[in-house]
């Protein structure tokens, strides 16, 4: 008695194949994020000297259109926090220290 092996399948293609964005599509919305994140970061590089000194390693969330930004020792609580304020708007987060970052490597 032979026994079978289990054929396996292969999935090739998109999750969504009608979701086709065209190079110029793509380099758009790469422009446009990079930009979002330019004008979060300058909020941030403006606010974190006088900030960083009493909550290091605090994390902030920034609304770059109205330049209003929320604080919190807990992430999830700056995130909801901004999202109280600003339901539709989207928000960058940051940590209060030297660099920004705010996950480890």
């Amino acid at each position: 008695m032979t026994q079978s092996t289990p054929t396996k399948i292969v999935r090739r293609g998109r999750i969504f194949p009608e979701i086709q964005w065209s190079p110029e599509e793509k380099a758009r919305r790469k422009a446009e994020e990079e930009e979002f994140h330019r004008r979060c970061r300058a909020i941030f590089e403006r606010v974190r000297p006088k900030l960083i000194e009493e909550r290091y390693g605090w994390y902030i969330a920034i609304e770059p259109d109205s330049g209003n930004y929320f604080i919190d020792p807990d992430k999830e609580i700056a995130h909801k926090k901004a999202r109280q304020e600003h339901p539709n708007a989207i928000h960058c987060m940051f940590c209060l220290n030297e660099t920004g970052a705010t996950g480890r490597i």
